[in-house]
């Protein structure tokens, strides 16, 4: 499978499979963590908001950014980021200091690994640079083989999100201390993701125009971004406080919530290979769309799982369907637009995707410690499947440049 592979595809593999095994455990300890040394769970609600909208915006201006000044340098510079801000959470547990680093570059408050994404403000640009490196025949399986490999890496680092607590059980650390190794363990893969972008060759062509988009490429960006603040909006209501909520719902520890997540990310990596292969069969936006209600479906039945072990079930067979969708979107967006703009599209859609979350954690935390644990979760899968039939009705028509060469191919044999 990599054998073929250009050599800075095979280098952009393993920067992401790095970043998602960090980020990965710092996900699941994150919340928890706060919870630790102090934080009520409003205020762990608002330090995702403003992570997540940190985020969203920064990633809109590192993707304009690498269009115009090239993405390998923008990848390292989000490197040396990710180390000042991992070192913040081994000195201090102020608030401020917490903000500040989270603003700078959000790893644990929204930096997801989970279908095999990356981390947060990397991957508008990592994306543009991965399709400049591939041909459109192949940019859907190598775009999943990307996720695929963070998915897995990712699975990994959600088990070691158990360090914590075995350090304490085991070696009597003191509960806060016990995370710190894990700050460590970042910092070390961020050094190492400097050595692989500086390795990685990039002939770069500025934008010739002023416009963050042109005008052919709006319109398509436009659509894709309202649905992804729809989808998002649902997806936010629990996402980034999905181990808080298993933590609060069935008073489950990091040891059981790292297995629920390895397991999830694993099933997730599964459904990254197949993804390409159904696409090929029966279309990109059909598969995004039926993947994604599925899981949309499972999401909204989970607050009637009656045990740990339902929820969890529940959680990993909704991870291999509800992420089927994201390496095939990544892909039909950088194939939608113009070579020169893909920064500024992923930016621009990362942004519409990330926003929403910077609203729905402090929501639902509100709702979770006044009104329900459930509510959060009933309102977040009906938003999710508003956005799976109204992103079928609005794309069911739109086919990326394979599938329409496949098509002209299949009317020149009827010939």
């Amino acid at each position: 499978m990599l054998n073929h592979l250009h050599r800075d595809v095979k280098l952009l593999l393993f920067s992401r499979g790095l970043r998602a095994f960090a980020f990965s455990y710092m996900n699941v300890v994150f919340a928890i963590y706060l919870n630790r040394i102090g934080y009520s769970t409003l205020m762990i609600g608002i330090i995702h908001s403003v992570a997540y909208f940190s985020g969203a915006l920064f990633s809109a201006v590192w993707g304009f950014l690498s269009d115009r000044y090239g993405r390998k340098k923008i990848l390292i510079l989000l490197a040396v980021l990710t180390i000042l801000s991992t070192s913040i959470y081994l000195f201090s547990t102020h608030l401020l200091w917490i903000l500040l680093s989270v603003v700078m570059v959000n790893v644990g408050a929204g930096g997801s690994a989970g279908g095999g994404q990356g981390g947060g403000s990397f991957n508008p640009v990592e994306q543009a640079l991965l399709a400049e490196k591939c041909a459109a025949e192949e940019r859907n399986r190598i775009f999943s083989t990307m996720s695929f490999v963070g998915s897995v890496l990712g699975s990994l680092g959600a088990l070691v999100s158990g360090l914590p607590e075995y350090l304490q059980q085991r070696r009597a650390w003191d509960p806060i201390d016990s995370y710190k190794p894990l700050f460590a363990l970042t910092i070390l893969c961020s050094f190492a993701l400097i050595f692989i972008y500086q390795a990685i060759h990039e002939e770069h062509r500025p934008s010739a125009t002023k416009r963050i988009l042109s005008k052919q490429s709006s319109s398509f960006v436009t659509k894709l971004s309202l649905l992804a603040i729809v989808d998002n909006m649902g997806a936010g209501m629990l996402g980034p406080l999905l181990s808080y909520w298993f933590f609060l719902r069935y008073g489950v520890e990091l040891k059981a919530l790292g297995v629920m997540f390895f397991l999830s990310y694993f099933l997730a990596a599964i459904s990254f290979l197949l993804a390409p292969i159904i696409a090929s069969r029966i279309g990109v936006v059909r598969t995004m769309v039926f993947s994604h209600a599925a899981a949309s479906f499972l999401y909204l039945i989970l607050p009637f799982a009656p045990t740990f072990f339902v929820a969890a079930s529940l959680m990993i067979v909704r991870s291999f369907l509800a992420y089927m969708d994201n390496p095939l979107r990544e892909s039909f967006t950088m194939a939608m637009v113009k070579s020169e703009e893909r920064g500024s599209a992923a930016g621009v859609t990362h942004l519409a995707r990330v926003v929403p979350f910077g609203v729905s954690p402090t929501l639902s935390a509100y709702i979770m410690q006044s009104l329900s644990l459930n509510v959060p979760v009933l309102i977040g899968a009906s938003l999710q499947l508003t956005h799976d039939f109204t992103f079928y009705f609005l794309f069911r028509h739109v086919k990326p440049p394979e599938e329409r060469m496949k098509g002209q191919r299949g009317q020149e044999v009827k010939r």
